[in-house]
């Protein structure tokens, strides 16, 4: 069996809120699946379902081999979760806090405490671990969260949002702790508003807009949607950008507030080439030129939202 997590056709409403419209996704084992999407796409509802805390109005939904609808137990002894938010006590210590969450898994008094060494030297905590967790920075209290949530060693742990409100230092230790994990053989399910977090970390992204899936694949397959390399230039007289636009290639656009122009490309070398020459030329003053592969962020505004779903569909010829 290659996939830990299965879900064909899921939907599921609130009232006349529909939240998950037809959901299919496949998460293989071993793997970090990135799920990405706009506010209210239907991310967190599926990590709840997933999780056993909600149920589908309809379709299909195994985690680790088992049904979360006939199984819900079996479901729960085999996975992990980290919320939005964080699940410490502050006033108790790492270790306290540890020992606390196993014991709430019936660990027994010694096999907790054990558990809780474990984990605080695993995530680079075990120097810290007596200290009252309102000390840690917001990296460290994180990383004492992910901790929490493998208190059962879990074969899937879904990771809602795990780096919001952390500095580029805290969400890098919370990014190296995943990569850890995954290396052991964890499956990670991972929903981000970080579009460069589920860059660095996910072997797969499925962008979830509307409570679909309007596209899947790594990384790169999702930026290609958007037609490949794109030269970008930047001018240092925002005068010159309209000028600037006409000598790049065809499908050039301008961002007036960056002093940007960018148009997509074929042969990386060669419109590099021309293009600079043409802006000598033209004796246009230019304080960056480059060359770029299109970002995620680029392709989460193109595909998701009314513009991106009504393309689709115009694809799909609905």
């Amino acid at each position: 069996m290659t996939d830990a997590i299965v879900v064909e056709g899921v939907r599921k409403r609130f009232g006349e809120k529909v939240a998950l419209d037809g959901l299919d996704l496949r998460v293989g084992r071993g793997t970090v699946h990135g799920v990405l999407g706009p506010n209210g796409a239907g991310k967190t509802t599926a990590v709840r379902m997933l999780a056993t805390l909600l149920r589908a109005d309809e379709g299909r939904v195994e985690v680790a081999g088992h049904d979360v609808r006939r199984s819900p137990d079996e479901v729960r002894r085999r996975i992990g979760l980290l919320g939005q938010h964080a699940a410490v006590d502050e006033e108790l210590s790492g270790r306290q806090n540890l020992d606390m969450f196993g014991r709430l898994h019936h660990l027994g008094a010694r096999r907790a405490g054990a558990r809780a060494d474990e984990l605080l030297e695993r995530f680079g905590l075990a120097d810290t671990g007596r200290r009252a967790v309102k000390q840690y920075s917001g990296g460290m209290r994180r990383r004492l969260d992910l901790a929490a949530s493998l208190i059962t060693d879990p074969e899937v742990l879904f990771l809602d949002e795990p780096t919001t409100g952390l500095d580029p230092r805290g969400r890098a230790e919370v990014w190296e702790s995943v990569r850890s994990l995954v290396g052991g053989g964890t499956t990670v399910l991972l929903t981000t508003q970080y579009l460069e977090e589920a860059d660095q970390l996910a072997d797969r992204i499925s962008l979830i807009d509307g409570g679909r899936v309007v596209a899947d694949g790594t990384a790169d397959d999702l930026k290609a949607k958007l037609g490949g390399d794109r030269i970008d230039v930047v001018v240092r007289d925002p005068y010159q950008l309209a000028r600037t636009a006409e000598l790049l290639p065809r499908g050039a656009t301008v961002d007036a507030d960056r002093r940007l122009a960018s148009a997509p490309v074929t042969d990386r070398m060669e419109a590099l080439t021309a293009v600079v020459r043409a802006l000598q030329d033209a004796g246009i003053d230019a304080e960056d030129v480059a060359v770029r592969r299109p970002t995620l962020d680029e392709v989460f505004l193109s595909l998701t939202g009314p513009t991106g779903r009504m393309r689709e569909r115009t694809k799909e010829g609905v």
